[in-house]
């Protein structure tokens, strides 16, 4: 598999390593960009776990809460110039509110239901596209609910009310007086927008995500053994491979993450303490933490290139 100067770039971007590291570890892999950032990372060269991330895209987040019922919805545009239209404005808060009615997290299933004013959320959505003059889509959509409790919204860095890039909803399911559990509810929700966890515990994290990071660090810990010149037992290096892969999972889970707040309590604690000061069990029953553009490459285009070409100059 053949590479490119830009996946050179794109791979330096994404990792922060250097140059001929880079070339490396794509001649290494035969080209294939995620294994060469795999490689990068079991050799120590890349600190990829956050920016990953942060890839960029443009558009808006949304949050909406009904009583105990709560929805994110992400919009996407083609540039953050859209973002800060009205127009798009309104459509993005409008879908969110109605996402709340939509019985299971389906996105076509949203598109095709009734938007305020007349027509469907996709009819909406190709007109503003034809108004705006700029390719839109309506990407993923996350409802959480409790039978008793809260849903708490919370917005970091809003554009507007319950719109902006990091959108985040915390379900609280409990018979605690309803301010305490909206206190609690938003310190979570801010720790959640700060420490991006990747499941609500342990036990709910992606297997194949655990056995990429297992093979990561089973692959450094034999490298570091090679370099110390020690003959290391296959079961100790297992061991510490282990070892990591625990260690990320506790990191990654929100309910095992300390607190920011005190960077020192589990989310867990922190949930417990407040039920007993509350007078009431309280359970921290599930969360959603959309960041606009996750997961999304972004194309970098050299505009005047494109426009040489355009006018038949290149």
């Amino acid at each position: 598999m053949a590479y490119t100067a830009a996946d050179v770039k794109n791979l330096r971007e994404r990792t922060g390593a250097g140059m001929m590291d880079c070339k490396k570890a794509l001649d290494e892999s035969g080209g294939d960009f995620e294994a060469a950032v795999d490689a990068l990372r079991a050799k120590g060269l890349a600190a990829v776990a956050k920016k990953s991330s942060r890839t960029a895209a443009e558009g808006l987040v949304g949050v909406a809460v009904a009583g105990t019922r709560g929805v994110a919805v992400e919009v996407n545009s083609e540039t953050d110039f859209v973002a800060k239209n009205d127009q798009f404005q309104d459509f993005v808060r409008k879908t969110t509110e109605v996402a709340l009615g939509v019985a299971a997290d389906d996105v076509d299933a949203l598109k095709s239901a009734a938007y305020p004013g007349g027509g469907t959320v996709a009819d909406t959505l190709t007109n503003n596209v034809a108004t705006i003059g700029e390719n839109q889509q309506v990407r993923r959509m996350k409802t959480v609910a409790v039978s008793r409790g809260v849903v708490v919204p919370y917005m970091h860095n809003a554009a507007a009310p319950n719109l902006g890039k990091i959108g985040v909803l915390v379900a609280l399911e409990s018979e605690a007086p309803a301010d305490k559990l909206e206190a609690l509810g938003k310190q979570i929700a801010m720790h959640i927008a700060a420490a991006f966890p990747q499941a609500l515990s342990v036990d709910d994290l992606d297997p194949t995500t655990l056995e990429r990071e297992r093979k990561i660090a089973l692959e450094k810990a034999t490298e570091e053994a090679a370099k110390s010149g020690k003959e290391i037992p296959a079961e100790i290096l297992a061991k510490r491979a282990d070892g990591a892969v625990a260690k990320f999972a506790k990191e990654n889970a929100l309910l095992s993450q300390v607190f920011v707040m005190d960077n020192k309590t589990p989310i867990s604690q922190v949930v417990d303490q407040a039920g007993k000061e509350a007078g009431a069990r309280i359970v921290l029953k599930d969360f959603v933490r959309f960041q606009l553009g996750e997961g999304i490459e972004k194309v970098e285009s050299d505009f005047a290139a494109e426009v040489a070409a355009a006018a038949g100059l290149k």
